[in-house]
């Protein structure tokens, strides 16, 4: 635990608010594909999904697209795209998952803008990410987050965003096999992992999942893909109700677990079963397409559809929970082929963080 306690840390007795993501947002970002990444034999299907995703944000919401080519990207957008809405970071990235290797948002004595900045290793050294980890840092050289927002180096420890969610008042849900795995932060221990968390993120409660895992999953049991909050009584999670499905028996024992996880007055969550995606296959491979992994915005929720009949049994669910927003899906199976999905894609940056 030395090489983290010498790191930069939030101050001892510092107020920190780790907003949930229904959190009024300044913008949302997405690193767009670019043909030297893995996405160089999808660009034709992937392309119209990134465009997708980006003009329903400008719809309610800033957007900050991180590329390689601005003009590129404006002419795949078109020339009707509300460009005021719009702001371009120029990097270099090894992929496009901005949920995993982007900054994570908190605020500090209820004023006092961060970011902080983790290590991402690739999901735990599967994938290059020596570009990736420069990403963060670089959009700060210049004046996309404005002067008020503060950067804060987190390594050595590794996190990725798509393995935590928050409901906004100091409760953290996440997965062990994801946080404590070897091939991540190898020298800690759970609860050196759980203490770290709570003193950066100024949390008073982890709720750790042991069980739950999805076919073709190699994030290594991202939360965003399980189990999310809806609200700070409501977790949306993935039910199997299919015996033969080979992860039947984690997913069934992820739903036992979450009935027994409490708020913190004690009561039970409300807990909103959303379906197993129907069996997705490229290249001869299961592919983890999950409902659970829809992103939040500003007077909006953009689900991930699959092109399946249980796409609007989703949608009709996430309604029935989020009454204030309009559920709108998005066309993610170009997305689904190289193992993420819509909230993947992006990472949310509360409101105040952009200028």
């Amino acid at each position: 635990m030395e090489d983290y306690e010498r790191k930069n840390r939030p101050l001892k007795g510092v107020e920190i608010l780790f907003p949930a993501e229904w959190y009024p947002q300044s913008a949302v970002q997405l690193v767009w594909p670019e043909k030297y990444t893995d996405w160089a034999p999808l660009m034709d299907e992937v392309i119209p999904c990134y465009v997708a995703i980006a003009k329903e944000i400008v719809k309610r919401e800033k957007l900050l697209i991180v590329c390689t080519d601005e003009e590129a990207v404006r002419s795949q957008l078109g020339q009707e795209t509300d460009y005021s809405q719009i702001t371009f970071g120029l990097a270099i990235f090894n992929d496009t998952w901005a949920r995993d290797y982007g900054g994570i948002s908190i605020i500090e004595e209820n004023v006092h803008k961060v970011v902080y900045n983790f290590t991402f290793n690739g999901w735990g050294m599967k994938y290059p990410a020596d570009l990736d980890n420069q990403v963060t840092p670089l959009l700060f050289t210049g004046a996309i987050f404005g002067f008020r927002t503060k950067l804060i180096n987190m390594h050595p420890f590794v996190l990725e965003g798509g393995s935590i969610d928050t409901d906004g008042k100091g409760t953290l849900l996440t997965t062990k096999r994801c946080l404590t795995s070897m091939n991540r932060n190898e020298h800690l221990s759970q609860d050196q992992i759980e203490s770290y968390l709570k003193e950066c993120f100024g949390l008073k409660r982890v709720l750790w999942l042991s069980r739950g895992r999805l076919e073709g999953d190699d994030t290594g049991g991202h939360v965003d893909m399980l189990a999310r909050f809806c609200n700070e009584d409501t977790i949306a999670y993935v039910q199997c109700t299919d015996r033969k499905e080979r992860c039947y028996e984690e997913l069934k024992g992820m739903e036992c677990e979450l009935k027994t996880f409490t708020r913190e007055d004690g009561k039970p969550y409300n807990l909103l079963p959303l379906p197993m995606a129907d069996r997705v296959e490229w290249e001869g491979e299961r592919l983890p397409a999950s409902y659970a992994n829809f992103l939040i915005i500003n007077g909006a929720v953009l689900a991930p559809f699959y092109n399946s009949p249980k796409d609007e049994v989703a949608r009709a669910a996430l309604q029935s929970v989020f009454t204030d927003r309009e559920v709108t899906g998005v066309n993610c199976l170009p997305l689904i082929k190289q193992g993420g999905s819509l909230h993947c894609a992006t990472m949310q940056y509360p409101l105040g963080f952009i200028e």
